[in-house]
């Protein structure tokens, strides 16, 4: 098929900005379908600057002379940036669902992951200046996210001018939490006057884990006790029982809860007063550590990319094993006091870059969970791929890999604020 049969699809870019990379996808409005996932990266674990397209479809026949040839494509970009990122990723996307797949894209309308919403937003909306202008102002509860979002809604906004951009916020999904979850034990001023309190974060990824859970165990929310574990670089945990969610891992900002790839999670706030009283660090050198150089990173003095731990502590290296095994003892001890939250736990989800894919973390995080139902089957974890039950036969809750999507909840999403019909 030539350019000239190229058939124009309706559709929703949905992009995600990372601390130093970019996830986006390509959602067709019509058949609710994602035709493509990309992700570029320019991290310190990067090792180039690396742009990868990956889509489900049957490809195409190609033009001759382009450069784009693979069904599933990776190569070398020139990105140091969110706005370099979103102008090469739309432009390569569209050229490659051209030539692979004869299909044009028509961009409609772009979803942005914003992980910090604070007490502004409690549901998606459309970005305007004063939203734009929020999301910079609450940069500093999420200094590795926010900004970058807000770059890469400028750089969409330049490069499809008069495409309506709808803010998606990792923080609404726990809007609801009941309010002994999220008032901290401080001066009760410091929330009423300060706005101080539990946010949470992942909300996207935990919301579409549980209701993905519900399609592979076969029930409703009513009844149902989940505990998901988002573990990535970034990691949280969260309780959620009928389907909303009580208690969540991460707090004010997203540096709370559990052991992450730079973010020390949950620690005692004297150690931060003592670098600055006894040790003279300034307040930006404290906030440069917790956010870039504590976790997996800190512990090991290597990587915060677990792949990377595991081969080094499979080598003898012990910091990358002591990393490791902190790690896990702290998703292990999180699990536990969440499901006693519940009152109990029907099924535990793993999900996430971690979660998803090393079955060597999932194993030691489960060791030892017997005592509240979780029983591993060691041969079904090894050879996982999501969505599963890993769970043996007879164990009384349920553990599941779920591939999370926060890509296609972002669309929806979307769709719902700008494709709805207008009311009479």
């Amino acid at each position: 098929m030539g350019r000239d049969q190229v058939s124009s699809v309706d559709c929703i870019l949905v992009v995600n900005s990372g601390s130093s990379s970019l996830k986006f996808a390509i959602y067709a409005i019509e058949n609710r379908e994602i035709l493509c996932r990309g992700s570029i990266d320019w991290s310190i674990n990067a090792d180039e600057h690396t742009l990868v397209l990956k889509s489900n479809r049957n490809a195409g026949t190609s033009v001759a002379g382009s450069s784009i040839i693979a069904r599933d494509t990776r190569m070398a970009v020139d990105v140091t940036s969110h706005g370099d990122a979103v102008r090469v990723a739309i432009r390569t996307m569209t050229e490659w669902m051209q030539v692979q797949f004869a299909i044009g894209i028509k961009v409609i309308a772009v979803g942005h992951r914003i992980v910090h919403g604070g007490t502004h937003f409690t549901k998606s909306v459309l970005v305007d200046s004063s939203v734009r202008k929020a999301i910079l102002d609450l940069a500093p509860m999420a200094p590795l996210h926010n900004p970058s979002a807000h770059e890469a809604i400028v750089a969409a906004e330049t490069s499809l001018p008069g495409i309506p951009q709808v803010a998606v916020f990792d923080t609404a999904f726990f809007a609801t939490l009941p309010e002994k979850s999220f008032v901290y034990p401080l001066p009760y001023e410091w929330y009423s006057e300060w706005g101080i309190r539990r946010f949470g974060f992942h909300g996207i990824s935990h919301a579409y884990c549980a209701v993905r859970a519900t399609e592979i165990l076969g029930r409703g929310y009513e009844g149902l006790r989940l505990v998901v574990c988002h573990l990535g670089n970034g990691c949280s945990a969260s309780a959620i029982a009928g389907g909303r969610p009580i208690a969540t891992s991460m707090g004010f900002t997203p540096l709370d809860g559990l052991v992450m790839g730079t973010r020390p999670g949950s620690i005692d706030p004297g150690i931060m007063v003592a670098a600055v009283r006894e040790h003279g660090l300034s307040m930006d050198a404290v906030d440069q550590v917790m956010n870039r150089g504590s976790g997996l990173l800190g512990i090991s003095g290597i990587s915060s990319d677990v792949k990377k731990l595991e081969i080094a502590a499979a080598a003898g290296n012990l910091r990358a094993g002591l990393a490791l095994a902190i790690f896990c003892d702290r998703v292990r001890s999180t699990i536990g006091g969440l499901a006693v939250t519940l009152g109990g736990v029907d099924a535990v989800v793993f999900t996430a870059g971690i979660g998803e894919n090393s079955s060597q973390q999932r194993a030691t995080i489960c060791h030892g969970l017997n005592c509240i139902g979780l029983h591993l089957d060691d041969h079904l974890n090894t050879t996982a791929k999501p969505d599963v039950d890993i769970a043996t036969q007879l164990s009384p809750a349920r553990i599941l890999v779920i591939e999370t999507q926060e890509d296609l909840m972002i669309a929806r999403e979307v769709s719902q604020i700008v494709t709805k019909p207008l009311p009479p």
